[in-house]
């Protein structure tokens, strides 16, 4: 079973020294990782240079999102980790301060629409009167507007995403990563919009993210390669 680039696993781990342990436990069955804010401040941006030299897709899960300034003079920083993709929160004036701040590099920009913990019960406690499904077109029509590479958003929303940015003339090549992914049967933890690997890719998803139900397996490797069977990648 070869590795599929399309399977981000997710770095979620408490320390670099389980960190890596994992990402050799996965060797040469997962060849894209994803870093987020929990490995930030251990090292995170220079385990994905390393990860990068070893000929590994790395995607940065920082969440940027804070004035257009400081936002692209964040990302312009970034740049130099040499990773493939970085995600930023779905409000026009970040995403663009964000493509501005990649500049000509090959940093690709994806925006998050609403998280996957969220429903909408959840939307309405945060003073928002769209449904998450409204709420998660409305910006990825902002996001196809800014320029941005892909957006980040649950796997229920991938066929109908996927469906309008054709509508609206968006690129053929625009990026949908889905996290709350889960085997079927497994165990949905904190994430409340999900499906299975195999539907998340076939409703329109470009890549898939998973993170628990690899990384806390009794044998991580057989878990990746138990999703890389079921997403029928021989």
């Amino acid at each position: 079973m070869r590795a599929d680039s399309r399977l981000y696993v997710a770095l979620d781990l408490p320390d670099m020294d389980s960190t890596r342990a994992m990402v050799e436990t996965l060797g040469d069955a997962v060849v894209s990782y994803k870093i987020g804010l929990q490995l930030l401040p251990l090292g995170g941006t220079e385990f994905a240079r390393e990860l990068k030299r070893a000929g590994k897709n790395v995607f940065l899960d920082f969440k940027l999102h804070d004035i257009g300034a400081t936002v692209e003079k964040a990302t312009s920083s970034i740049v130099g980790a040499g990773a493939d993709l970085l995600t930023v929160h779905a409000t026009p004036d970040v995403m663009a301060a964000a493509v501005r701040g990649r500049g000509e590099s090959d940093l690709k920009i994806m925006a998050v629409t609403v998280l996957t913990s969220l429903d909408n019960a959840a939307l309405v406690d945060m003073g928002y009167f769209n449904t998450v499904e409204e709420l998660v077109m409305h910006r990825v029509r902002q996001a196809v507007k800014t320029g941005v590479d892909g957006v980040i958003a649950s796997p229920l929303e991938a066929e109908k995403i996927r469906a309008l940015v054709k509508d609206i003339n968006g690129p053929k090549d625009f990026l949908i990563i889905t996290p709350g992914v889960r085997m079927p049967g497994g165990d949905k933890g904190d994430q409340k919009r999900v499906a299975t690997p195999k539907d998340a890719l076939a409703n329109g998803a470009s890549h898939i993210v998973v993170g628990r139900p690899i990384t806390q397996a009794p044998d991580p490797k057989a878990a990746a390669l138990e999703i890389l069977a079921h997403i029928g990648n021989d």
